[in-house]
C-alpha cells in the first residue's frame, strides 16, 4: 500500500478535491503561456499597412517562475489526488473485506450399525436334536413309510383284502385250443386274517407315525423358541443403538446449533467493526506537508472569501 497523510486533522476531501482542480486550472494556464512561446514574429508590410502574420512570444523573463510555479501545482494536485484515493481505496478495501469463521465445523457423528441376526430354519432346528433323538427319527420314519406303505389304500394289504371276496375256487384254463381245463384256486388267506392283520400293522404304524409327528413337532418348536429369542435380542440390541445414535443425534444438533449462533455473532460483530472502521476513515482528513503549505493556504483564502 502506498504511504499517505490521512489523519484526523487536515483539509476535508472536499476541500482537496476543490484546492486539486484549482491546482490543474492555475498550471494549465502557464502551461499555455508557455506553449504559446516561439522564436520570431512574422509582420507583413503592404500599401495598406503593416500586417502581424505571426504574433512574437519571447521567452518572459519570469519563465524561471513560472516553471517553479506550474510544478508546485502539479506537485500539490499530485499529494491531494493520491490522498483523495488512498482514502478512497481504504473504504473499498474494507467494503471487499470478507468475513471469515475460523472455528471449524462440526463434524457428524458416526452413527452406529446394528446388523440384526437372521432367523434360523427346520434345519437348524433339526441340527438340535441328539445323535439318538436323530437316529431313532429315522427309524420310526421308516417303519411308519414302509407299514403305511403297506395297509394304506392303494397298498399291497388294500388289494389283497378288495380282491379275496371276488376269488373263486374253481376257475378254467385253455391249455389247448377249444378245450378248456379245471384250475384248482386254493385261497391261503380268510377276511378276517387280512383284517387282523391291517389292524395290527394299523397299530405299529400309528405308533411310529406319533414318534415322527413328535420329532417334527419338536423340531418346529425349537425354531420358533429361536427365532423368538432372536427376535427379542434384535429387538433389544437395536433399542440399545438407536438410544446411543439419538444421544449422539441430539449432541450433534446442540454443538451445530451452537457453531451456527456463534458463527452469526462472529460475523455480526465483524460487520460492525468494519462498519465503525469505514466510520472512521471516512472521517479522516489530509494533513498538509509543509511543502505544499503554501499553495494550499493560498487556495484556502480564496475558498473562503468565496
Amino acid at each position: 500500500m502506498k504511504k499517505n497523510s490521512l489523519s484526523t486533522k487536515g483539509l476535508s476531501l472536499s476541500q482537496a478535491q476543490s484546492i486539486s482542480n484549482l491546482c490543474f486550472q492555475e498550471a494549465r494556464d502557464i502551461q499555455s503561456k508557455i506553449e504559446n512561446i516561439n522564436n520570431c514574429e512574422k509582420t507583413l508590410t503592404l500599401p495598406t499597412g503593416v500586417y502581424v502574420e505571426t504574433q512574437g512570444f519571447p521567452i518572459p523573463e519570469n519563465i524561471g517562475e513560472l516553471l517553479h510555479k506550474k510544478a508546485t501545482l502539479h506537485a500539490t494536485q499530485a499529494f491531494l489526488m493520491e490522498n483523495i484515493q488512498a482514502k478512497s481505496n481504504l473504504i473499498e478495501e474494507l467494503k471487499n473485506r470478507k468475513f471469515v469463521y475460523n472455528v471449524p465445523k462440526p463434524e457428524e457423528p458416526n452413527l452406529e450399525y446394528f446388523f440384526s441376526k437372521e432367523s434360523v430354519d427346520e434345519d437348524w432346528g433339526w441340527e438340535q436334536l441328539t445323535v439318538d433323538e436323530h437316529n431313532e427319527y429315522l427309524e420310526s420314519e421308516a417303519y411308519a413309510s414302509h407299514y403305511g406303505q403297506f395297509i394304506h389304500k392303494g397298498g399291497k394289504l388294500d388289494k389283497l383284502r378288495n380282491e379275496l371276496p371276488k376269488l373263486k375256487t374253481l376257475e378254467w384254463i385253455e391249455i389247448e385250443k377249444d378245450k378248456k381245463t379245471p384250475l384248482d384256486v386254493s385261497i391261503h388267506h380268510n377276511i378276517d386274517q387280512l383284517g387282523d392283520l391291517h389292524k395290527e400293522f394299523s397299530s405299529i404304524h400309528r405308533d411310529h407315525e406319533q414318534r415322527v409327528n413328535y420329532f417334527k413337532a419338536k423340531v418346529k418348536n425349537l425354531v420358533t423358541i429361536e427365532n423368538a429369542r432372536i427376535a427379542n435380542e434384535n429387538a433389544n440390541t437395536q433399542g440399545k443403538v438407536n438410544d446411543v445414535n439419538n444421544k449422539l443425534t441430539r449432541n450433534y444438533v446442540n454443538l451445530i446449533n451452537e457453531w451456527q449462533d456463534n458463527y452469526r455473532k462472529s460475523n455480526m460483530e465483524f460487520n460492525a467493526e468494519i462498519q465503525n472502521e469505514i466510520g472512521r476513515v471516512s472521517s479522516l482528513r489530509i494533513l498538509v506537508d509543509p511543502r505544499f503549505k503554501p499553495v494550499i493556504d493560498q487556495y484556502l483564502s480564496f475558498l473562503k472569501e468565496e
